[in-house]
């Protein structure tokens, strides 16, 4: 019996506590008892803004306006306002119908986009969006005018992903701006944007967008289903995204790619990936994303393909120095000494005879100094970030030269290590690198080049293994599909590249048409200064 009055108590607590919140679904046909609950809701907050307009003095009916200050266009709201008072007497006249509500939303309200609301869950989210909520005595529904605006970063030049040639305009953190963009560079209406919300407490604008009729239908299928089993409390950037729609969380690989750059996503769109955009983010993420996608950048495309071509093989050369580099001399000064020429042998033999540590433990001690002195270049303020990073890392190499920590050569091996790993396009993949530097550098100093060539092939057979969006991470080198391999390690020319991605887009493959390839005329004469017209 005390069971059943203690849990009748806790049901009338829950139900009075719902009732104070606001939780009800219907609104109250009086203004004043529905901008109370607005009070109680938001906790009496200073930003939620009310103004209230008289209708009729002898019946006591008026009408308010309600919006969250700092996410509303101020001088569209004023310009409202003016002209309500301004025609007050027609106002008033129309507005004490039975179809007040429609008079506001047809004829008195120049607001943009209005629509009808009746439940307290939509009002809430559209207010806290940055729409304005009118209500009127009499009625238990309101009015929602679209009125989002407030201070927001205009459109810049992205700073991580700076190219020579091509656009510079970058994301802003308004998922509207970012999507007009990309409406400005594809004028096409096979570009389809559907949103959706994100976050229980936060509930965040996410949208997908893809080219129907060339992206694959189960990838976009597969990446809509991933975002609606969702069920977490705030999505704060798109990092949140990522780390729970890909395929495998736990390599250190990025499976899902990211940009500021509209450029970049329209490429990627036309090639039939899925652009996933999350308001308040400059950032967009892409899906599928391959292996040999990280090492391509935008000036790859602008420029012509025998430099494109160059740069990117110099980009993977660079990547696999700065993976390699430090452990391949471990073990050749650990194991292999017979690799070296004896003249060069015999100055690191002298260098390292001072040093009280083995190889392996100079190659550690130097790149976690080198990781410490990057990551604080990173957090540090701009101006002063690449002087702290320059000096600290002169300080400390000569430092440690001199006090006999580290040989010469090992602080140049570590020092074109993170140079080169600076070639790297992506973050992500560059992040990547320096883990992996570590564990071959072990391996390095237990087997010499077999712990080495023991790694790398644990690591390949890794990256085989790899999926995003159920697309094999490797491809188009595994699987190997030659109609695709001329935009991976090299960039063969525009008019080569006639077919899209087959794994990413298998219906549409077609790219261009045929016959692309410049002509120009076989037979060309001199053009001389002095020839006259009509000669």
């Amino acid at each position: 019996m005390f069971i059943r009055k203690s849990r009748k108590k806790t049901d009338q607590r829950e139900k009075n506590q719902d009732s104070t919140n606001g939780s009800q679904k219907v609104m109250d046909n009086s203004t004043s008892e529905n901008l109370n609950t607005i009070k109680q809701r938001t906790g009496n907050s200073p930003d939620i803004i009310t103004r209230t307009l008289k209708l009729d003095d002898r019946l006591d009916i008026s009408t308010a306006i309600v919006y969250v200050e700092g996410l509303v266009d101020n001088p569209t709201i004023n310009d409202f306002l003016v002209e309500f008072m301004e025609n007050k007497d027609e106002c008033q006249r129309k507005l004490l119908g039975d179809d007040a509500l429609t008079i506001l939303s047809e004829e008195l309200v120049s607001l943009g986009h209005v629509k009808t609301i009746k439940d307290w869950d939509g009002l809430f989210e559209s207010l806290l969006s940055g729409d304005t909520v009118i209500f009127v005595d009499g009625k238990s529904e309101a009015l929602i005018a679209s009125t989002k605006g407030g201070e927001r970063r205009p459109v810049e030049q992205p700073s991580n992903e700076v190219t020579i040639r091509g656009s510079k305009e970058g994301f802003t953190e308004s998922m509207g701006t970012n999507i007009s963009l990309l409406r400005r560079i594809i004028t096409n209406p096979d570009l389809w944007v559907e949103p959706m919300k994100i976050g229980t407490q936060t509930k965040t604008a996410v949208s997908i967008m893809y080219m129907n009729g060339i992206a694959d239908k189960d990838i976009i299928e597969e990446v809509r289903n991933r975002l609606k089993r969702i069920n977490i409390d705030s999505i704060l950037e798109s990092g949140y995204i990522e780390s729970l729609i890909e395929d495998e969380p736990l390599t250190v690989f990025p499976t899902i790619a990211f940009t500021e750059r509209p450029d970049v996503v329209a490429a990627n769109l036309l090639e039939g990936r899925v652009a996933i955009f999350v308001n308040g983010t400059p950032f967009v993420l892409l899906a599928p994303a391959l292996f040999i996608q990280f090492f391509q950048a935008p000036d790859d495309y602008y420029a012509r393909f025998p430099i494109s071509s160059a740069i990117r093989l110099l980009r993977v050369l660079m990547f696999s120095l700065s993976l390699i580099a430090p452990s391949v001399y471990v073990a050749v000064t650990t194991f292999h000494q017979e690799m070296i020429p004896t003249q060069l042998l015999i100055i690191i033999a002298a260098q390292s005879e001072s040093v009280p540590f083995p190889a392996v433990v100079e190659a550690i001690i130097m790149e976690v100094t080198f990781e410490i002195l990057r990551e604080a270049g990173i957090r540090m303020p701009e101006k002063i970030s690449s002087t702290i990073s320059i000096v600290g890392a002169l300080v400390i190499g000569q430092g440690a030269i001199q006090a006999g920590i580290v040989s010469p050569a090992m602080v140049i091996i570590v020092a074109i290590t993170a140079i080169a790993s600076l070639a790297t396009p992506s973050f992500n993949m560059a992040v990547a690198a320096r883990l992996i530097r570590f564990g071959l550098i072990i391996s390095a100093a237990i087997v010499g080049f077999y712990g080495i060539l023991l790694g790398l092939i644990m690591l390949i057979v890794h990256l085989v293994s790899l999926r995003s969006m159920g697309v094999p991470y490797l491809s188009p080198l595994a699987p190997f599909i030659p109609a695709n391999f001329g935009d991976t390690l090299i960039r063969m020319p525009l008019w080569k590249s006639k077919e899209r991605p087959r794994l990413i887009s298998p219906e549409n493959r077609i790219l261009q048409g045929e016959n692309q390839k410049p002509q120009p005329p076989r037979a060309r004469g001199m053009v001389r200064a002095d020839t006259k017209e009509g000669e």
